[in-house]
């Protein structure tokens, strides 16, 4: 490695835990936020870095604009995914993506609210994460995303709104959802049908993320009693399991292995004291970072 490449990699490395983690809350997929994280590095690589005032400033609008980018062919291409799409798992303690000392940037991570970030535009979801997580003015975020300081402040009241709508759903605390994901599981692995639907809400809903690759509902399961049945079936004693519990994303979490050794990460969101939402990933590949 030449000198010149040396200095350009060790810029990027003293902002790479916030530009990974950028790039993954605004893709959902450890791996892709990898390879934004590279393609960033030739780009800087490339650039005449004198002329360059701010190194974490240019480097952001890049990892965004590229992660955009990532963001529109993926969403292009969803329809060929089978089953639902939940984001990809990561470990967090320790965090690859630097201090999680800020109630913001832990909760930007949580598998609940990313899967709500789905839902936005990806323009939406740019401004949503560098003002809420990274706590950006507008005028600087409008110069990343080539707009005005207006129209972001209205994209951030619009995903906001998306995103309060559910937030509702998911405000228990961290020894809360210990206290229900570890009660769900042993009533499941009893086959207590009544417990399991005493501890999840009525209008709750699980997904489940296969890839098509792995056996996993293909649609949503809604509703107390389905939920309780779709698990007691599938965590009973008939099928046994080890449960390893682990943080990721932020938030307490439990990795499961089935009996045929296939591997699924497991978290919960929740609220008044009952289950809220389920998300459980078996696909093989994004089990990689969990693994």
């Amino acid at each position: 490695m030449t000198t010149e490449a040396a200095e350009a990699a060790g810029a990027l490395q003293a902002h790479r835990p916030m530009l990974l983690g950028l790039a993954y809350r605004l893709l959902g997929s450890w791996h892709d936020a990898e390879d934004v994280l590279q393609e960033t590095y030739l780009r800087w690589l490339g650039v005449d870095r004198s002329t360059v005032d701010e190194p974490r400033r240019y480097l952001s609008r890049v990892v965004t604009r590229l992660a955009l980018d990532r963001l529109r062919a993926r969403q292009s291409g969803r329809e060929t995914y089978v089953g639902t799409w939940l984001p990809e798992p990561v470990p967090t303690t320790p965090s690859p993506f630097g201090p999680l000392d800020r109630a913001e940037l832990r909760d930007s991570l949580s598998t609940a609210l990313l899967h709500v970030l789905e839902r936005l535009t990806p323009p939406e979801r740019a401004v949503y994460v560098l003002h809420t997580a990274f706590e950006l003015p507008y005028t600087e975020i409008g110069e990343i995303l080539d707009r005005s300081a207006a129209d972001c402040r209205q994209l951030h009241h619009r995903a906001t709104a998306r995103v309060q709508q559910e937030q509702r759903r998911f405000t228990a605390s961290r020894s809360e959802r210990e206290r229900l994901l570890d009660a769900f599981l042993a009533a499941a692995q009893e086959g207590d049908l009544a417990t399991l639907t005493s501890l999840v809400a009525s209008d709750a809903t699980a997904w489940n993320d296969g890839g098509g690759r792995v056996r996993a509902a293909l649609n949503p399961v809604s509703g107390a009693d389905r939920i309780a049945r779709f698990y007691a079936g599938i965590y009973g004693r008939r099928n046994p399991t080890a449960i390893e519990r682990i943080e990721l994303n932020g938030e307490p979490a439990v990795v499961i292995t089935h009996a045929d050794g296939i591997r699924y990460a497991f978290t919960i969101a929740a609220a008044g004291g009952q289950i809220t939402g389920i998300y459980v990933v078996g696909n093989p590949t994004k089990m990689q970072s969990v693994d």
